[in-house]
């Protein structure tokens, strides 16, 4: 029996060793690091500062796994069911509600360096806060900007707007009739997810849709300021004919032929697709980068951060923290947002030069950047089944002439509530 039990203690032990994630009196401690950086810049940017962290600390090694934002969402709930998360995840703030929520990300509030508190504004830091804690941290974002063809709008003669005077919704959709005829059109809205685009855009002129109440509970409501942007758009297509139809289904990668080859003055796009232009655009193309239309409070828009969580199950809280405090310095974070093309969310790497420069128009972003906001659906649970399920195949049937405006609202009120309403329970 002494034999039998010392056989079973023995094992007890291995078995917890097998399963400690590798502590310091075996060896370095190991981080699991998952990047859903795709372009070429941002993989090797990514790659390179896991070099520089791993070369200069002995006792905390990280490992890069590749991921994708195809996949993500589904990928992380497999994972953290089967208790094989990342120790630190990559991932956007509007995916991370139901995973803050469901206890599968570590809060940081207690465990966030000063200086990265400091140096990240408010607003960024709300788009991860949810309850009272802090789920990840927001360190890359981009605001939609329309993408124009510079000589078409040149010989146009229309009013060429800047961030200071952006266009109006209304002074957007009369510019945009006159700049089509002839089969060519005045836009393109590539709106194969038109969920995000719709709501982030319509903060501008007042739209929030989510509303909660003082015990925290979230309601749909699709109220006269959530109209402008959808009926905008929906007006182009259908009233105007100053919107391409064909490309409600495409992505924004899929309008950039189209936009070469001169079937559209303008595209609304993430700033990011800066990079595919740049590579793509044939010799002599020459385009620009203009605000977004503004509404009655201003060029507001709403945006979702990339964001850097650690799993609530990792065994190097502290460790990976620090790798995300390493990773995030302002020196850094002008690498990665140059990677990606995007702009990053701290105020010391926000100011660098190389971020305000008139190549690619990176100055318009620049100037852009404190006009973003937490994008609506930032902090509902439930989100990605109502937009699945719900907002996505409503806005599609709406921006195609399907259904009208009031049925729209119809489904999104009534039918959203009812899929909210399980999440809150």
């Amino acid at each position: 029996m002494r034999t039998r039990a010392l056989t079973l203690v023995l094992a007890l032990l291995l078995l917890a060793g097998c399963s400690s994630g590798g502590g310091r009196d075996d060896g370095p401690v190991t981080l699991r690091f998952q990047s859903l950086a795709w372009q070429a810049e941002s993989v090797t940017a990514n790659k390179e500062l896991v070099g520089q962290w791993n070369a200069t600390h002995a006792e905390v090694k990280v490992e890069y796994i590749q991921g994708s934002w195809d996949s993500v969402h589904d990928q992380l709930l497999t994972s953290f069911e089967g208790g094989e998360a990342p120790d630190v995840i990559h991932d956007a703030s509007d995916d991370l509600a139901d995973f803050a929520y469901g206890g599968c990300l570590a809060d940081l509030t207690d465990l966030l360096p000063a200086r990265l508190k400091s140096d990240i504004p408010r607003r960024s830091w709300e788009t991860t806060t949810f309850g009272e804690g802090v789920y990840g941290v927001p360190f890359l974002q981009e605001p939609r900007v329309l993408v124009a063809n510079a000589t078409w709008l040149k010989r146009s003669g229309v009013r060429i707007p800047t961030p200071e005077h952006p266009w109006s919704w209304p002074e957007f959709r009369q510019i945009t009739r006159r700049l089509s005829g002839d089969g060519k059109y005045g836009v393109a809205w590539p709106l194969k997810e038109p969920v995000s685009a719709t709501l982030n855009l319509s903060l501008s002129a007042g739209g929030q849709l989510f509303h909660r109440d003082a015990d925290g509970d979230v309601t749909v409501r699709f109220e006269a300021g959530d109209e402008v942007v959808p009926r905008t758009v929906h007006d182009q297509i259908g009233a105007d004919r100053s919107a391409s139809p064909t490309t409600l289904g495409s992505g924004g990668s899929d309008t950039l032929p189209g936009f070469f080859g001169g079937r559209y003055a303008m595209v609304p796009l993430g700033f990011s697709y800066r990079q595919q232009i740049a590579q793509q655009a044939p010799k002599g193309f020459r385009w620009q980068v203009l605000p977004a239309p503004a509404g009655a409070d201003g060029p507001t828009q709403g945006v979702s951060p990339q964001t850097l969580s650690v799993a609530a199950d990792s065994r190097h809280k502290k460790e990976a923290v620090a790798f995300i405090d390493f990773l995030l310095r302002p020196k850094n974070m002008v690498r990665l947002a140059l990677g990606d093309w995007m702009l990053p969310t701290g105020a010391q790497a926000l100011s660098d030069p190389a971020l305000h420069t008139a190549k690619d128009d990176w100055a318009t972003g620049t100037a852009l950047a404190a006009h973003l906001r937490p994008a609506p659906a930032q902090t509902v649970r439930g989100y990605p089944e109502w937009k699945d399920k719900v907002a996505t195949p409503a806005f599609q049937e709406y921006y195609s002439g399907a259904i009208g405006l009031g049925e729209l609202r119809e489904r999104l009120e009534k039918d959203g509530n009812r899929v909210l309403a399980r999440y809150q329970r």
